[in-house]
């Protein structure tokens, strides 16, 4: 079980997303690294989707959201 690096990554990434979407504002290269981010599963990745409680689910699930936001921002801001 890779869980411990898995856990480093996502963190690392998820930070470097909201330091280039508060920080540099670049919300494409942000929706990019959140992106990322998401392929380093922080749980057990052995269990299954329905076995895995609610909360995991839901952190998740904003993980993905505030990612398509990202992406909304950067080519909604883009437009001139």
């Amino acid at each position: 079980m890779k869980t411990p690096f898995n856990k480093l990554l996502y963190i690392g990434f998820l930070l470097l997303g909201l330091f280039q979407a508060f920080f540099s504002k670049d919300y494409i290269q942000a929706a990019s690294s959140l992106g990322i981010g998401l392929a380093f599963d922080p749980f057990d990745t052995e269990q299954k989707w329905n076995d895995r409680p609610t909360w995991q689910k839901t952190v998740l699930i904003i993980h993905l959201a505030l990612v398509a936001a990202m992406f909304g921002f950067g080519i909604g801001l883009n437009e001139k």
